[in-house]
């Protein structure tokens, strides 16, 4: 697995202390974009929380997610939750080391109370000493929260104090970018009341998952009445529950819910597929996307290859993006305006400034926002082993267009045809095709003739079929 260190500067340790006034929680910032560029500590909030004790849960689930690994267990991960400022707005965002869960805290306006909110994104050090005290914290007394140094701080910073160096996988970049594709496509599925959700989540299994269930597939839930039933088949208005035991972070916030919103995309067919569970909470809300397996990864689901793989949105997004302003909620139809171009081609700006991370996708508002990722989110592109390996095949001249929808492809030493259905969907012979069928995205072979056809030109002709050997031994 490609990776690379992280290096995380810190003015001093994240703290929650106590004065007269109440609490005091400051959580230290390292390395963020702001409007006006790179900011070494970056002051983003400074004010109350109007629930304390559900903010103070919400970042510890969030930071639950973030020294998780939901498949083998074994292996280490810490990476400190990225923040958001928004305007309006704090979001706090972290991905599990396992690449399978995406967790997100958005504490929206009537969360914050009696202060302005700036605006960019960096990490903010949640360490251990701080997960212990926010655990403990108890009582309704105010909480004051600091995202960033205080005045005094900034005034007599000499370097940073704390240092963290994490690794830093491009899967995990990968996973940022895919899992925000993925949720673009969900929709509102059920909606259940505080007690309903309670009752359902805390029946959850919170066990690794083992074996046995995973041999029985998939399991699936379906609206019944007021709550949720567990069907073994996708059953029509059915949503998928890829490993129920990943769902434990939002026990930490049961007490303080008032609902459950649970999203997905349309059932089609057996396969597993990624789901988005939202913990609705005083001011703000809680939502973990799961992949579809556990063992799965949002890295590999190829959601992104063909945004990545064209240069027809390229020039498009880089307009887009002069234009964002870390908008919480970004107005398709205002930037169409702003920019001169069709509401469609904004969408597909935006999906592809998702595969850099510059974007996210808030299912909740149905939505996507502005943030810029404190790392190099271009990784994901450039590593992304699928993407390199198509561009080395139409590099190599071995795509050959024909005149009937279909191509050939010499990869090795075989060779591969490429079908494009009425659809637009490409279709191969190869074994990652006949073992996933498109629900992971492309194969490099159907990538690189995707690649070939916007690449031709209007005036070329394409050379007429000719018999290609279908071959299955190659899975990538």
């Amino acid at each position: 697995m490609s990776r690379s260190m992280q290096a995380l500067a810190y003015a001093r340790p994240s703290a929650l202390t106590s004065d007269r006034g109440g609490r005091l929680l400051g959580l230290e910032t390292s390395g963020g974009q702001t409007p006006v560029g790179h900011e070494a500590h970056p002051q983003f909030f400074a004010g109350f929380l109007s629930s304390p004790q559900a903010a103070a849960r919400g970042l510890l689930a969030v930071a639950d997610v973030a020294a998780a690994r939901y498949y083998q267990r074994t292996l280490r991960a810490s990476l400190d939750p990225v923040v958001t400022a928004n305007g309006d707005r704090l979001r706090f965002e972290s991905f599990s080391g396992c690449c399978g869960v995406y967790a997100r805290l958005d504490v929206l306006p009537e969360g914050l109370d009696g202060a302005d909110t700036g605006h960019g994104t960096t990490n903010v050090d949640v360490n251990n000493p701080l997960r212990d005290a926010l655990s403990r914290l108890t009582g309704d007394e105010p909480l004051h929260l600091r995202v960033g140094p205080d005045e005094l701080a900034v005034t007599t910073l000499d370097g940073p104090v704390v240092e963290k160096k994490v690794p830093l996988p491009d899967r995990w970049l990968r996973g940022f970018a895919e899992s925000q594709v993925m949720s673009a496509g969900f929709d509102l599925r059920a909606e259940l009341t505080a007690a309903e959700a309670v009752r359902f989540l805390r029946s959850l299994p919170r066990g690794a998952a083992g074996a046995a269930g995973a041999a029985r597939g998939p399991l699936w839930v379906v609206p019944a009445g007021a709550t949720l039933r567990p069907t073994t088949r996708p059953v029509p208005g059915a949503v998928c529950l890829p490993g129920p035991e990943r769902l434990a972070a939002l026990q930490r916030v049961l007490r303080y819910a008032t609902g459950l919103r649970v999203y997905g995309p349309a059932a089609h067919g057996g396969a597993a597929v990624a789901s988005a569970w939202e913990v609705a909470l005083p001011g703000m809300r809680l939502t973990l996307t799961l992949s579809p397996e556990p063992a799965r990864g949002f890295s590999g689901e190829g959601g992104v290859l063909e945004a990545l793989a064209t240069d027809d949105a390229a020039a498009d997004a880089d307009l887009v993006s002069v234009l964002l302003a870390w908008e919480p909620r970004i107005d398709t139809a205002d930037l169409a305006a702003q920019c001169g171009l069709s509401t469609e081609r904004v969408r597909a700006a935006l999906a592809r400034l998702g595969t850099a991370g510059r974007v996210g996708y808030d299912v909740a508002e149905a939505a996507y926002f502005h943030r810029e990722l404190p790392y190099d989110a271009r990784r994901a592109e450039r590593h992304n082993p699928r993407l390199v390996a198509a561009r080395t095949l139409l590099a190599e001249g071995s795509v050959l267009l024909h005149a009937d929808a279909t191509a050939t492809v010499l990869s090795g030493e075989r060779r591969y045809q490429v079908r494009e259905a009425a659809t637009g969907v490409l279709s191969c012979t190869c074994q990652w095709w006949a073992d996933y069928r498109g629900r992971r995205g492309p194969c490099k072979h159907a990538l690189a003739v995707r690649m070939a056809r916007r690449a031709e030109p209007a005036s070329a002709a394409p050379a007429p079929a000719t018999a290609a050997v279908p071959a299955a031994g190659e899975a990538r």
